[in-house]
């Protein structure tokens, strides 16, 4: 099996003593399903799992009441050898996008507190409702075989799982948990990295780049050792995309969410890789394509990259929403865009002028995968940064580019710091470990070795006195 580190991310749930039911969202084909059904494997006595896609009729089992007792009695009748054991059983709810009435009873399951439940499904089907599902829900609440079902808010624990990221294709890969620790420790202490480590390690992170991180793709080539395998899994899994498309997305953007998909290289080939509405088709507006881009991100397709041209704490308060580039969530999905052969050239090294694309959408990757809202810098003078992080509680800007001299736009930001308020940079390439004053060059490989600082909630201190004081005025 893949191991996965969200694996650690359940124990803990699990381990909660007044657990919610979990909901696990994500991208199609990143694993939820899998990893939800090994966990319990692994953790109950008994487990019930239900596919609402694949099994339409168990959606049957939550109409009418929500009570537990109703509802596991209607399950039973469907599922002969079902167990219901308290404290013993989890019960996983798969698509869980299918049957809002199931996402409603997630309430009633946390205030019986007798059952584990598991749900999944994907970022779109657990945000909202397509037009499709919204109509045929509707029929079925007018002819009263449904009710109206809300959302539990409260109820449940909410977690996004993301596809592999380069650590957890090097588990998948065999590699030895101590060359990890290698690169950890040649990271903290700013050493290049031994020639042999750092000669696979280049090779790994193009296998990677050319085979992405989503688990069906990757098990084709553990199992077959051939692209071509991978290829065919990428195909079945864009089909899937674009049905959903039609199923989820809103009428008016259907036309036009694939549009916006198939532009992605275009934009990225430019200099310029702000996302521009003429390239998705001439002429085109944000009126029209606005809706699509947005739906593709709300999928997890996607993932934008807002422009500040300001480069300080906090970055989402000086970013521009209208103004962004679009990267793949996941880079296998850009190189199967890019077309035959691409696999083979990334492998071999001839990448030609796309090479700075691509590996500018694999720091978007990582980033993305660290669940951080990406940023870039750039101003009308021509500065630009390719990406800012917040780390160890500074604005750090982080380039990908293929020489380790520093850039005219690192030199100007370096060299005003009471302007540009930076004191570090970083630079990811096809080169070892070092630094140069105030410059940290390291190798692409180690992207995923970055130690960001999460997002935070800054509250002013409390004048409990001024509380208290406007607490008597209000009861007299």
């Amino acid at each position: 099996m893949l191991k996965r580190k969200i694996e650690d991310t359940l124990i803990a749930w699990k381990n909660k003593p007044a657990r919610k039911p979990l909901v696990i969202m994500g991208i199609r084909q990143c694993g939820k399903t899998y990893i939800s059904q090994h966990f319990a494997e692994q953790n109950y006595k008994n487990v019930v799992y239900m596919n609402f896609i694949k099994q339409p009729e168990r959606i049957n089992a939550f109409a009418g009441s929500k009570d537990v007792d109703s509802i596991l009695l209607n399950l039973s009748a469907q599922i002969r050898d079902a167990k219901f054991i308290p404290g013993e059983t989890c019960l996983i709810f798969d698509e869980i996008q299918e049957c809002p009435e199931a996402r409603t009873s997630l309430k009633f399951f946390k205030e019986d507190g007798r059952f584990d439940v598991i749900a999944t499904g994907s970022l779109l089907g657990v945000q909202g409702y397509g037009d499709e599902l919204k109509k045929r829900r509707r029929k079925l609440v007018q002819k009263k075989e449904l009710g109206i079902n809300s959302v539990p808010v409260g109820s449940e624990d909410i977690i996004e799982m993301y596809p592999l990221d380069f650590e957890e294709f090097l588990w998948a890969n065999g590699m030895n948990q101590d060359v990890i620790e290698v690169l950890r420790k040649c990271l903290a202490e700013e050493k290049p990295v031994p020639e042999g480590i750092h000669v696979a390690l280049k090779q790994y992170l193009n296998l990677y780049v050319a085979i992405g991180g989503l688990p069906a793709p990757i098990n084709a080539f553990l199992t077959t050792n051939n692209m071509n395998a991978v290829s065919e899994e990428y195909k079945a899994i864009l089909k899937e995309y674009r049905d959903d498309m039609v199923k989820y997305a809103p009428d008016k953007d259907k036309p036009h969410i694939r549009e916006c998909f198939n532009s992605i290289p275009k934009q990225l080939a430019k200099e310029n890789k702000k996302f521009q509405y003429s390239k998705v088709k001439p002429g085109g507006r944000s009126e029209t394509y606005l809706g699509s881009l947005q739906w593709l991100e709300d999928a997890g397709i996607i993932c934008r990259c807002y422009n500040t041209d300001i480069t300080g704490l906090p970055m989402e308060g000086n970013s521009k929403d209208n103004v962004f580039k679009v990267y793949t969530a996941d880079i296998g999905l850009l190189i199967e865009m890019l077309g035959p052969g691409t696999r083979a050239d990334i492998l071999q090294g001839n990448l030609g002028g796309f090479k700075g694309a691509i590996f500018e959408n694999l720091m978007a990757d990582t980033l993305h995968k660290k669940q951080q809202r990406l940023y870039y810098f750039l101003k009308d003078s021509g500065l630009e940064l390719d990406f800012l992080i917040r780390m160890k509680g500074e604005c750090v800007p982080l380039e990908v580019k293929a020489k380790t001299a520093q850039s005219k736009s690192i030199k100007t930001v370096l060299n005003h710091p009471d302007k540009y308020h930076v004191k570090h940079v970083i630079k990811f390439g096809d080169f070892n470990v070092g630094r140069v004053g105030q410059l940290l060059t390291l190798p692409n490989y180690m992207q995923f070795l970055l130690d960001l600082d999460p997002e935070e909630i800054i509250l002013e201190p409390i004048d409990v006195d001024a509380v208290n004081s406007l607490a008597k005025e209000i009861l007299g």
